[in-house]
């Protein structure tokens, strides 16, 4: 079974068209599903998930501490290869889906605002994916 963990600020659109049809009839059976909402791991008592980047420049990005915490809070042995979704990354094609479905465990980081803090990626080993050139929020 593939297992999936998705951190993201959004939880309440999961499992959304996932838990239907098809797709949604495998739920449990040839894959499953845990949403990490990142809010919960914010300091403050407004759960402030963005900040300047950390170099300068325009825009917010996802607060490297809040993110370090989301992906600490599921163990290593289920965490699998880390994506981070962004239309930068290397287009996800076919041969890609297959080496990833070889996988037991994914899990999918979903950016916001100018995307996420650049030191996520020189601490994790994060595979950056485009699945197109657009961007959507979370």
């Amino acid at each position: 079974m593939l297992h999936f963990n998705v951190f993201t600020l959004f939880p309440d659109l999961f499992p959304g068209p996932l838990g239907q049809s098809v797709v949604g009839n495998a739920i449990g059976k040839q894959w499953d599903l845990k949403i990490v909402p990142m809010r919960n791991f914010a300091q403050d008592k407004h759960q402030t998930v963005d900040a300047p980047p950390f170099g300068g420049g325009a825009g917010m990005v996802m607060r490297p501490d809040v993110i370090d915490a989301a992906l600490l809070s599921v163990p290593e042995s289920q965490r699998g290869q880390l994506i981070y979704l962004s239309p930068k990354g290397c287009p996800l094609d076919q041969a890609m889906v297959r080496k990833l479905s070889e996988s037991s465990n994914l899990s999918l980081l979903c950016g916001r605002y100018e995307g996420i803090d650049e030191r996520i990626f020189d601490t994790w080993d994060v595979l950056e994916i485009s699945v197109g050139d657009f961007v959507l929020s979370g």
